[in-house]
Order: C-alpha cells, then sequence, then structure tokens
C-alpha cells in the first residue's frame, strides 16, 4: 500500500536500530500519543501507526521480511497470515511500564489484554471496568532550618494547586529531623482517576548549616578554643548549647584535637531520644606580639624544663642529633 508510513521512520530510528532501541522508541510515543492521554485530532491515528510499527519491528522474523519486502512482505493477505493485534507483541510488563497508573492499568490473570484498556488486547471477552485509581505521588527537596530541624516547627512551602495556581500550605517539622529523612504530606500529589484519592507529597529533607555547630544524627559537635595554660593546667570553659550554656571542665594536659562529651546535650527528637555535645578542643597558642618581655622569659624558662614530644615518635631516629 503507497500510503503506508516506513515503520522505522514512524517510531523515529534508523535502519540498524537495536531491539532495545526499537523498544525505547515505542514506549515514548506510545504513551505520547494515546488518545486517552492526548487530545490532538491526529493521535489516534499516529498511535495506531506506532503499534503497527513496534509490532513488526519487535519480531525478528517479521522485521526481516519487512527489511526485504516492505509491506508487502508483513500484510496479511500478501503473506496468509492474520493481522497483528495492536498490543500483540507487547508484554504486561511493558504496559504497566509505559502507562504506569494512567488506565489504573494490571495485567489481567489468565486472560490476553489489558484491564482499564478499553478494546485493546485482542478483544477477549470485552474490557473491564476500571476501578478508582490514586494519583501520582510528587516529591520535592525542602531545605529546613538547623534550629527548625532541631526543635521542630512549621515551615510554609508554596506548590501548584490542581488547577495549576500556585498555594501555600504549612508542613509540620518533627523535631530531630535529619538530612535524607522523607515527609509525607497526604493528599497534596497529583489528582486520582475514577473517583480514587490524590497522591501525596514527599518531601525530601536537606538539614541547613549552622555557623559553629555540626550535626551527626542526634549528636552535635562544636570546636573549643582554649589556651596554653588551660590546656597545661587544666580548667572550666564556658561552651553555648542550642539551648543556654554549659560548662566544660578541661582536664590538665588534654591535647588539641580532643573530645569531651556532655551527655544528653545534643538534639531532642519527637520520641524525646536525646544526642550528645561533643567538644572538640582546639589549643591557640598566643601571637608572639602579643607576649610582653617577662612572658617570654617565663615560656623559655618552662621549655628548656620540658621534654621534647617529637623524641616519642616513629621518626624519631630518622633526624639526627644535633
Amino acid at each position: 500500500m503507497s500510503d503506508q508510513k516506513d515503520h522505522y521512520e514512524v517510531l523515529g530510528i534508523d535502519r540498524g536500530a537495536s531491539p532495545e532501541a526499537i523498544r525505547n522508541a515505542h514506549r515514548k510515543l506510545a504513551r505520547k500519543f494515546h488518545p486517552d492521554l492526548n487530545q490532538d485530532a491526529d493521535a489516534a491515528t499516529r498511535f495506531n501507526e506506532i503499534q503497527a510499527a513496534y509490532n513488526v519491528l519487535s519480531d525478528t522474523d517479521k522485521r526481516s521480511r519487512y527489511d526485504r519486502y516492505g509491506h508487502a512482505g508483513v500484510d496479511g493477505q500478501a503473506t496468509g497470515q492474520a493481522g497483528p493485534g495492536p498490543w500483540q507483541n507487547v508484554s504486561p510488563d511493558d504496559f504497566e511500564s509505559i502507562f504506569g497508573e494512567s488506565f489504573g492499568s494490571r495485567p489481567r490473570r489468565g486472560g490476553g489484554g489489558f484491564s482499564g484498556f478499553g478494546g485493546f488486547g485482542g478483544g477477549m471477552g470485552g474490557e473491564r471496568p476500571v476501578g478508582p485509581t490514586k494519583g501520582r505521588d510528587l516529591e520535592h527537596e525542602l531545605e529546613v532550618g538547623f534550629a527548625a530541624a532541631a526543635f521542630g516547627g512549621t515551615e510554609t512551602i508554596r506548590i501548584a494547586a490542581q488547577d495549576g495556581t500556585p498555594t501555600s500550605i504549612d508542613v509540620r517539622i518533627p523535631a530531630g529531623v535529619q538530612t535524607g529523612s522523607t515527609l509525607r504530606i497526604r493528599d497534596k500529589g497529583l489528582p486520582g482517576s475514577n473517583g480514587g484519592p490524590n497522591g501525596d507529597l514527599l518531601l525530601q529533607i536537606k538539614v541547613g548549616r549552622h555557623p559553629w555547630f555540626t550535626r551527626d544524627g542526634l549528636d552535635l559537635s562544636i570546636v573549643v578554643p582554649i589556651t596554653v595554660a588551660e590546656a597545661i593546667l587544666g580548667g572550666e570553659v564556658t561552651v553555648p548549647l542550642m539551648k543556654g550554656t554549659a560548662t566544660l571542665k578541661v582536664p590538665p594536659g588534654v591535647r588539641s584535637g580532643a573530645k569531651l562529651r556532655l551527655k544528653g546535650k545534643g538534639v531532642v527528637d519527637a520520641k524525646k531520644q536525646a544526642g550528645d555535645l561533643y567538644a572538640v578542643l582546639e589549643i591557640v597558642a598566643p601571637k608572639a606580639d602579643d607576649l610582653s618581655e617577662d612572658d617570654r622569659t617565663a615560656l623559655e624558662s618552662i621549655a628548656n624544663s620540658l621534654p621534647n614530644p617529637r623524641s616519642l615518635v616513629s621518626w624519631a631516629g630518622e633526624i639526627p642529633e644535633d
């Protein structure tokens, strides 16, 4: 038939396309031009052409005859074979992956067609009514402030309503929520079909940064600078918490980088589970210009009486003695 279109052109692929390329092209175009999803006047015609092309090119034998003889090689009258149904070479899994929940589609057990897809599937027993289908869920990333994630609160976000207009909703943030958590907002996804419920809005949480705290689960860490004298002699320093302050006892002879734990002073979640606060000590040496002559003399005297800490490291033997 001279008015029939080339099957390769219909699917937008070249003649050497792999089976996977044929399948991918069909999946994309079948969903795009299905008459129930596309209201263009020529959608039904395009859809039928797509199905006819796929039924030929997805079958190795038919494709071989088509490549040699064109449409005459696969036409039912010319070959004496019955013409294929619209979905003859499409498996139930392919059908489901192409259309998802658009038609409430599930493979019909023990049958040759697909439920919820009126008229397609070989006409075995007629079409089965489609039941209510829930709308698809939507996903959105929501960045939450550090304090709001720790203590909980309310965040206002803007989404598109079902009619497409922007609208604002208040989202309750539970205390202790972490990066990677998902908050489900019921009924704020895509609308359902045939009386089915709307989908949900899934908020993927990302917790923002804090100027001095870092967080690991419910535990908090903070860098606490201390003087050389505090590191040698020990003492008490005041450190901030998420709310209020706490007194930290620094043991004598502490080293830079040591972690001191304040139990239960981290984040408290909605279940009243509390993390800890870790103070990471950082010994800060004074600048030379800030020392008086008496301070310098005193430090030189102390330095001469202190053991050399480098004598205990593994590479000490590689250093020649003076």
